[in-house]
């Protein structure tokens, strides 16, 4: 009896044991494809054994590998329509970062005055692709300021001398050949403004002025006295954009026969 108990019970476990595999073979089935699958394809894609060595080399040495990241082009939607080139010019305003320059009575400054020009005129050369820098009068920049030419603009006293205190002048460097410079703003800033030429004001304060000694050699530099503040004010104030298209036109007629 008890040994029929025991046999009875081994072919249960092992009858159990069947029907447990049986309501589990699609799994056991995908096991065993799984690991042959793994098997195959470690064994296709393994280097061989003298390229494993290699690369186990070559790691012992660097640990990093180059990094690439595909940056895809942008279309250019929009261009300017003028960008600075290589020409610059510097336009020194008159007392700018120094003092007030002439006064009139009601408060005008000369260096409230000689500011909007040279902003004006600025503007202007923008507009054209030319680079311009508004200068200080004392300007740190100056003894190395690699320009293609450099104008100094000025305005004359606010008092009243006598009827003929009305007019423009310019002065060249004498340190680096400004004729060219010269002769075109004379010319141009004459024909905008159809001011008087007043050579005969012209002092040492001009022909010596301090940042021609100061540039660089190389860099043609004028100094123009744009009008007197008194009797020439209407034009320098309400009607400032002739006497910055004066400037500019000289400017251009510089740019334009220079070597």
């Amino acid at each position: 009896m008890h040994s029929d108990f025991r046999d009875n019970g081994w072919e249960n476990e092992s009858f159990d044991w069947v029907r447990l595999l049986g309501r589990n073979l699609p799994i056991v089935v995908f096991l065993l494809v799984a690991f042959v699958g793994m098997g195959l394809t470690y064994w296709f894609f393994s280097p061989p054994e003298a390229t494993a060595e290699m690369i186990a080399n070559s790691s012992r040495s660097s640990l990093s590998a180059p990094f690439y990241k595909p940056v895809p082009a942008k279309p250019v939607l929009q261009r300017l329509p003028q960008s600075p080139g290589p020409i610059r010019i510097g336009l020194i305003s008159g007392h700018k970062g120094s003092d007030s320059g002439a006064v009139c009575e009601d408060g005008l400054t000369e260096a409230d005055v000689n500011l909007n020009i040279a902003e004006k005129v600025a503007g202007a050369l923008l507009a054209q692709g030319i680079h311009a820098d508004i200068l200080d009068e004392f300007d740190p920049r100056l003894s190395n300021y690699g320009g293609t030419a450099v104008i100094s603009i000025h305005a004359d006293s606010c008092s009243y001398f006598n009827d003929l205190a009305t007019g423009y002048k310019v002065a060249a460097s004498g340190h680096t050949d400004s004729t060219l410079l010269q002769s075109c703003m004379e010319n141009a800033y004459q024909q905008a403004t159809q001011l008087s030429y007043h050579a005969n004001t012209i002092t040492l304060h001009m022909t010596d002025y301090h940042a021609f000694r100061t540039l660089p050699e190389g860099v043609p530099a004028i100094i123009i006295e744009i009008g007197f503040m008194y009797l020439d004010r209407d034009l320098l104030t309400n009607n400032a954009d002739v006497p910055a298209a004066g400037i500019l036109s000289g400017i251009q007629c510089f740019l334009d026969n220079a070597p």
